[in-house]
């Protein structure tokens, strides 16, 4: 038997055990509930995991029984069925194949285990005191069916639909709400025009739709305190969340946090990570000795990010590379990031897109021969299950960049050390992508293009229009000295200590890596324990009393 089948069978396995013990203990939480009191808190997750504990299906569950044990009533949103495609479940290279509904539901049965289902005809009273789980089902509308048959991609993309007397569906932006969902299960940014993608778009359009109709009838029934989703940018989660603000309703966002095994939970957008820092918060010696102690490691790789090791072998700079360099007054490292990152609603506020900024970027390569430029791909781009399908690489090839002698281009495969680049670097350019803040902390002078989680502090060089980054990309290669302000660096570790010791719930006591590491299962612990533990602390007090979800130092 070969490799890919024993670890099929493992993982097969293992998930099996995982939902055995998933139901065993949601069933104790059942038990253990007091009666419930006040406003329930709605969730929804339709983003994460079809057949198999994700990340951040087990930060969702495990907040969800907090609450319950806490006598906070909850009523879980759960798809059955209930979108003709969803994200997850899209087969990108045959968009017609059919979803894999009986295995998620089969899952979401197994989470929901010994949780009332779809009883919401009886009094509010017994509603706003009862945990419940809701099955909402795929009803299409055979107006939007006919609005949207013959629409093209743009205009697809730019719908909005309006329907009844209710305020929140009228202008209502499907098209906005389903392009992010749509860029990332197809790894592209720029969407071609054709009857694969229409199709896509249209599904998507037509099971967000349902997905409002039935969230917001859902919302009447359990007039919730408040609405937990992941992450906020698919469009299941993104329409729920659109309608229960349209209302007024407070919408927590959550993601994987930056810390292994660790949660991000916010009022804002989770992917934004926004962040508030004290203006007189410093660091003291012993968050400086902590944060030094995790850097040394990230400057050798030694890191994770939602189960993935990137830089599993970083090696230095080759003596290849090093004497082509010495052939060059400077070295400018150009980093690039992957096509999910890049294409957020809220990234791309200067250029167009990462590429238009590429594009740019070699129009001043091309003046300047006297500079090396190294074009780093991210080395998530050729992720396996989820390489992109528009790349750096590709526009590396499309624009003839390797035959350009002043470039060095590294590809995602390649384990070359940033930090080395960095450090014999004249100034550092990169989208949106973390690098720019690690480099900042490293004192070196970093000119973004993209809004990334960092420069909602002033950490980096942030022109905010096209001509002032090109004007100031060629200030730089020009000057003989970049004065870098002091408050970049001192921003820039305030907002590293935060997002990796304040903002990363830990979640390490109660799951832990499956077989694939992008998979979790959990560990055995006491109920008492859950409730207990700092991660859960901070989400109590943020749901329930409007707290910041940051760690107490």
């Amino acid at each position: 038997m070969n490799e890919f089948f024993t670890q099929r069978l493992k993982r097969g396995l293992v998930r099996r055990l995982n939902n055995f013990k998933i139901a065993r203990v949601a069933k104790l939480v059942t038990r253990n509930s007091p009666p419930a009191q006040g406003q329930p808190i709605v969730f929804f997750k339709a983003s994460t995991g079809i057949d198999d504990l994700s990340w951040n299906s087990g930060f969702h569950l495990l907040a969800s029984w907090a609450l319950r044990l806490k006598g906070i009533p909850v009523a879980y949103f759960a798809c059955n069925s209930g979108m003709s495609k969803c994200v997850l479940g899209t087969n990108r290279d045959d968009p017609h194949k059919a979803m894999p509904c009986k295995t998620c539901v089969a899952q979401s049965r197994t989470l929901y285990a010994g949780v009332r289902s779809n009883d919401f005809s009886r009094l509010a009273t017994e509603v706003a005191t009862t945990s419940r789980v809701n099955w909402f089902d795929f009803e299409r509308d055979p107006q939007l069916v006919t609005r949207i048959s013959q629409l093209s991609v743009p205009e697809l993309s730019t719908l909005r639909h309006s329907s009844g007397q209710a305020f929140q569906f009228q202008n209502f932006p499907l098209g906005a709400l389903c392009l992010p969902g749509l860029r990332w299960i197809l790894r592209i940014h720029h969407l071609n025009d054709d009857e694969n993608t229409r199709y896509l778009l249209r599904e998507y359009i037509l099971s967000a739709w349902n997905v409002a109709q039935k969230f917001s009838k859902f919302l009447d029934e359990t007039n919730p305190r408040a609405v937990i989703v992941f992450n906020g940018q698919f469009f299941p989660e993104a329409t729920a969340r659109y309608v229960a603000q349209q209302r007024g309703i407070r919408v927590i966002t959550h993601e994987v946090g930056l810390q292994p095994a660790s949660a991000f939970f916010t009022d804002g957008e989770a992917t934004a990570y926004p962040i508030h820092i004290p203006d007189e918060f410093e660091l003291n010696e012993a968050q400086n000795e902590k944060l030094d102690a995790y850097l040394a490691k990230r400057f050798q790789g030694d890191f994770t990010m939602a189960g993935i090791k990137f830089w599993a072998n970083m090696k230095g700079l080759d003596e290849s590379f090093l004497q082509k360099a010495a052939q060059f007054k400077q070295i400018v490292p150009v980093f690039t990031n992957v096509i999910f990152d890049t294409s957020q609603p809220h990234a791309n506020t200067v250029f167009e897109d990462m590429f238009d900024w590429l594009d740019m970027t070699l129009e001043v390569i091309k003046e300047y021969r006297d500079t090396l430029f190294v074009i780093r791909a991210h080395p998530d781009e050729l992720r396996v299950r989820k390489s992109s399908r528009e790349t750096v690489e590709g526009w590396v090839d499309s624009r003839k960049v390797r035959s350009e002698p002043n470039v060095v281009f590294v590809g995602p495969r390649e384990t070359l050390s940033s930090y080395e680049l960095i450090q014999r670097s004249k100034f550092v350019m990169v989208y949106n992508s973390t690098i720019g803040l690690e480099a900042s902390i490293m004192g070196a002078a970093v000119l973004c293009a993209g809004k990334a989680r960092f420069t909602q502090y002033p950490t980096v060089f942030f022109p905010q229009t096209a001509d002032e980054v090109r004007r100031k990309m060629e200030e730089f290669l020009e000057a003989e000295k970049i004065e870098v302000p002091a408050e970049f660096k001192r921003n820039a570790r305030r907002f590293l200590y935060y997002q990796l010791f304040r903002t990363s719930l830990p979640f390490g006591d109660f799951l832990e890596p499956s077989v694939r590491t992008t998979q979790a299962k959990l560990t055995s612990f006491e109920l008492d324990e859950l409730l207990e533990s700092d991660a859960v602390k901070v989400i109590l007090e943020g749901v329930l009393d409007g707290g910041d979800f940051l760690l107490k130092e």
